[in-house]
């Protein structure tokens, strides 16, 4: 197969122009790539197009003008339809291009997607990434790289514009798989610091000054400095989506079960996450997980 080789004037396009895609493709656009773009809603592309990016009306169309493709959409049916559906990107796609799924999807769906590139002569990266909404505007992305090393070497100077810890993890599908281990770790600290907060506020510490101590501490992490602030100021908008987080988790427990691997900590904080989702928090951000917890307490006192 052909390799690529990445210059200024390679056609780039990208589908998915959400909270994280508008920043990411922004950064492409400010070092002087030339993108193309496709999103469900056309609106959330409006800033990216006054920036000059090209819009294209299907996935299809975005894949026969590019020859790397970014995806970065919700749902593992939504990266389905994407690749798969009625003018999706496998109809319309040129031998020798590049596709790179940044969607968070099952790693069963990674392999797919690279088996039919295989067949139609195209490179496959799966590139999920880590840093919410504060990541992709600052460039400082972790992003965890699965697919060929060609491929991956290929795209590299593009990663490396949207993020800042770029890891290579081996072979398609294994970038998913990774970024399955960085959604139960943050599983498991979300409702620590959550718990942490509800503590502090019952026994009546001052909360920022408590976050000051134990930030500097063993227990200092990105979730800690980034969003506990955020539930101290009652602000639960979204940096990542409970949605999102709940389907990131059920892929996890559903891989697990394939490996016949027991995860009762992830498991029950998913059941709680689904709390809040009942509770109508679905399109809040993950720190809205306080919402959930305060209301068993109130329910229990």
């Amino acid at each position: 197969k052909m390799t690529l080789t990445l210059t200024k004037q390679t056609k780039i396009g990208w589908i998915g122009t959400g909270v994280l895609g508008v920043s990411m493709v922004g950064h492409l656009i400010d070092n002087g790539y030339n993108l193309s773009v496709y999103n469900r809603t056309k609106s959330k592309a409006a800033a990216l197009l006054e920036k000059g990016a090209a819009w294209k009306d299907t996935p299809g169309e975005v894949a026969a003008d590019s020859q790397i493709i970014f995806t970065i959409v919700g749902f593992p049916k939504d990266v389905e339809e994407v690749y798969f559906g009625h003018d999706g990107i496998m109809q319309g796609i040129e031998p020798s291009s590049i596709v790179v799924d940044m969607t968070t999807t099952a790693p069963s769906l990674a392999l797919r997607i690279s088996a039919a590139c295989a067949a139609k002569d195209v490179g496959a990266v799966d590139a999920p990434v880590s840093g919410g909404d504060v990541g992709a505007k600052n460039g400082t992305l972790s992003i965890m790289v699965g697919g060929h090393k060609q491929d991956v070497d290929a795209v590299m100077p593009l990663l490396e514009i949207m993020g800042k810890t770029i890891v290579y993890e081996g072979k398609p599908g294994s970038g998913q798989h990774t970024k399955m281990c960085n959604q139960i770790t943050i599983a498991g600290t979300m409702i620590g610091v959550c718990e942490s907060l509800l503590y502090a506020q019952k026994a009546g510490l001052d909360l920022d000054v408590m976050l000051q101590a134990i930030s500097g501490g063993a227990a200092g992490c990105w979730t800690l400095s980034n969003l506990a602030p955020r539930i101290v100021k009652r602000n639960f908008e979204p940096g990542f989506y409970v949605e999102h987080f709940v389907k990131d988790m059920e892929i996890a427990l559903s891989e697990a079960r394939d490996m016949n691997l027991a995860l009762p900590g992830l498991a029950l904080v998913h059941q709680i996450y689904k709390a809040v989702q009942a509770q109508g928090y679905g399109r809040k951000g993950t720190q809205a997980l306080t919402l959930a917890l305060e209301q068993i307490n109130t329910v229990t006192q």
